[in-house]
């Protein structure tokens, strides 16, 4: 029995310069920060191209392929390697006034229209005055048969939503706030486990520094937040942690990988802050260890040094720290960690992270 999925709309956007080059080989294309919204395209989906030159909108295309990086790696030059090739359905149009119509819908590159949203969208731009792109006058009738068909399929399409209303884009500054433990329909992670990853910080990580298919290996990896945003970014991953909470972690001491050297495109690390909250009982948790002793670095040193083994020359460990503040005593353990950091790894960048609350599941 063929399982129906959730028709979707995406927007693209184009200058002057790529506009053709997009119109004639039917391939759409974008750059690393938008890379997040073509993962989620998969063919079937219906896309809208907005030039913001000219503020045109031209649609409407169906994907005849998923949401990939380099299909064509040549294609623009090789600047804009998330792609999805397409197929226009009936007459390419175009639509002038681009810019007003997408505001009536709240509709930007990261927004992507289902259901009677996408239903209500396409009915407006049939409604449109429009061109063919070689600028004379289409007649409605016959250039709305194709998009009217569209329609129906999406009004009777029962499948029920399958993407976040606003798709998460990169982070472009060094300051980072995330309101939410997770993101998107699904749990990434247990946000009432101890210590829980916010996981839009491995979302950011992974985006920023890998590709699809790239190797992601968590070595503490918790209640699996780094598992579940991977498979969702469609990244390979392995998951280790010394007391496993879950069937896919695997049960590791970060201090021995058991993985060979330069085999991994990124290593992301949530680390205990200290002795300040019980993790396990584990007795070689490091997470047993006060963060004011230098006994505490010295461990973390060491997985630090194994992270590094791992690593692909040149690809980058991401790792979390948190200061402490117990029984009115400040340890600046961040600053420690970044101590150790640069005695290990070449080049260190820090990224601040907003703390909104105690633990992940409470209030402000």
């Amino acid at each position: 029995m063929k399982v129906e999925k959730l028709i979707r709309g995406f927007l693209f956007a184009c200058t002057n310069k790529s506009e053709a080059e997009c119109l004639n080989s039917l391939l759409f294309a974008t750059d690393k920060l938008y890379g997040p919204i073509v993962n989620r395209i998969r063919k079937g989906d219906l896309l809208f191209l907005n030039n913001i030159d000219t503020d045109i909108l031209y649609g409407v295309f169906k994907t005849t392929s998923n949401g990939e990086f380099n299909i064509k790696p040549e294609a623009f030059d090789g600047r804009y390697p998330y792609q999805v090739m397409v197929k226009s359905i009936g007459d390419i149009v175009c639509v002038p006034g681009a810019k007003r119509l997408l505001k009536r819908y709240g509709v930007k590159r990261n927004t992507p229209l289902y259901k009677q949203e996408l239903i209500s969208f396409l009915e407006d731009l049939i409604s449109q005055p429009k061109q063919s792109t070689f600028g004379e006058d289409l007649e409605r009738k016959d250039s709305n048969q194709a998009i009217i068909k569209e329609i129906q399929k999406v009004n009777n399409n029962p499948a029920p939503v399958d993407i976040e209303n606003e798709i998460s884009l990169i982070e472009s500054t060094t300051f980072w706030d995330f309101p939410k433990q997770s993101y998107g329909l699904t749990p990434k992670g247990n946000n009432k486990y101890a210590g829980v990853t916010p996981a839009l910080i491995i979302y950011n990580m992974i985006w920023r520094y890998t590709e699809l298919g790239d190797l992601v290996v968590d070595p503490m990896c918790g209640s699996g937040t780094t598992i579940d945003v991977c498979k969702e970014e469609r990244r390979k991953v392995i998951g280790y942690d010394i007391h496993p909470t879950r069937k896919d972690i695997i049960k590791n001491d970060a201090r021995k990988i058991p993985l060979e050297d330069d085999s991994v495109d990124m290593v992301f690390i949530d680390s205990p802050y200290g002795d300040n909250i019980k993790y396990n009982d584990e007795p070689d948790n490091i997470g047993s260890i006060s963060s004011e002793s230098e006994e505490f670095y010295d461990e973390l040193e060491k997985v630090m040094k194994e992270s590094h083994r791992i690593l692909k020359d040149g690809r980058v460990l991401g790792w979390l720290i948190g200061d402490q503040w117990v029984k009115k005593t400040f340890t600046p353990v961040g600053l420690n960690i970044y101590v150790c950091l640069i005695k290990n790894i070449t080049h260190v960048e820090i990224m601040c992270i907003a703390r909104r609350s105690q633990a992940s599941n409470t209030g402000m």
